[in-house]
């Protein structure tokens, strides 16, 4: 590559940010919301029992808009407030918790 050229990146409009799914309380179907945390989860059922008591925790990651609504929808009728959210670019800063 010369000094003349150069590389440009961009992002372009059609990408799909990421999302994350957060747990923000377990409510009173405990049970049922272990069991909603194994589905959209894949993990144990111990671990999924860990996830949910530590409320509120980002269960999943990296996923599109529409997978991301979808185990929010899971949660909320297993019980559980659950919301989800976009993911902050690289290097972006989110403000603390209050």
């Amino acid at each position: 590559m010369s000094d003349e050229e150069s590389t440009e990146y961009c992002t372009l409009l059609c990408d799909d940010p990421s999302h994350e799914v957060v747990l923000v309380d377990c409510g009173p179907r405990e049970m049922d919301v272990i069991l909603a945390v194994r589905k959209v989860t894949g993990q144990s059922l111990w671990h999924s029992r860990v996830l949910a008591r530590q409320a509120p925790v980002t269960l999943i990651t990296g996923l599109p808009a529409y997978r991301a609504q979808s185990a929010v929808a899971v949660l909320q009728s297993a019980g559980a407030r659950a919301e989800w959210r976009q993911e902050p670019e690289p290097g972006e800063r989110t403000a603390p918790p209050p």
